[in-house]
């Protein structure tokens, strides 16, 4: 068994960091970035914490590049050792502004785990007064999602009624993908909150991702998810426990 702590954040601006500015290649070769220009970027105590108000940054076509406003990708892709499992932990909190009341997908903090290669997405979304789990195997730019399972593109919100929260609340989460049982588990707080056993592919590794988000659809060829909100964000190191 291997475990690590990954945090560096006081590095986030020098090349040695082990995050960088998530974002994608599009076919036409130009980059998209996850970055809002006037994001405040505060590092204290080991955690990060990142404010993004009010978010400006949308795209008119891309549902997934407009839904990211301001996201950082870890840039080591953490493998998964064939027949393992491999768990990830963090402590995230989020403060919301201008945001519409019960609606976490006007603004939210998301902690997320991507296979980039295969389109895989189990995330942790934290708004100012609810909490989802995300699955789904998505259109990721550069990404070629296998023709497995019941469905080829999907994405699964889980909006967790059961676990109250409040503007600035941190939270731990816990993921937990073994590759042997084809199973994910999410846990919050100590408890499982969910957990899905019939994942059709064999992961063999995740990107992990901090981000500001929204989730709102694009409307007649034109992004909607800017109207004055913001969120601010914060995160802890991040721990990392591979077992073969």
């Amino acid at each position: 068994m291997e475990e690590r702590v990954i945090g560096g954040f006081h590095r986030l601006l020098e090349g040695d960091s082990p995050w960088e500015t998530g974002g994608f290649t599009l076919p036409d070769g130009t980059r998209w970035e996850y970055r809002e220009p006037n994001a405040v970027i505060l590092v204290r105590n080991g955690w990060l914490q990142v404010a993004a108000v009010p978010f400006t940054r949308r795209h008119d076509r891309v549902q997934i590049l407009d839904n990211a406003k301001h996201m950082y990708f870890s840039k080591e892709r953490f493998q998964v050792p064939e027949g393992g499992r491999i768990t990830f932990e963090i402590e995230v909190a989020a403060q919301t502004f201008g945001t519409e009341p019960g609606n976490l997908y006007d603004g939210y903090v998301s902690w997320n785990l991507l296979d980039l290669e295969t389109g895989w997405a189990f995330d942790f979304f934290t708004g100012g007064d609810r909490v989802a789990t995300v699955f789904g195997r998505l259109p990721f730019p550069g990404a070629v999602l296998p023709e497995t399972g019941e469905a080829r593109a999907f994405c699964m919100f889980h909006e967790l009624d059961e676990l109250p929260t409040r503007q600035g609340q941190v939270h731990a989460y816990r993921i937990t993908y073994d590759q042997g049982g084809g199973t994910v588990e999410f846990a919050a707080d100590g408890q499982v909150v969910d957990r899905y056993t019939r994942i059709p592919d064999r992961i063999g590794g995740l990107t992990a991702a901090l981000g500001l988000m929204t989730e709102i659809d694009i409307q007649d060829g034109r992004s909607v998810s800017c109207h004055g909100q913001g969120v601010i964000g914060r995160w802890s190191p991040m721990r990392v426990k591979v077992e073969g």
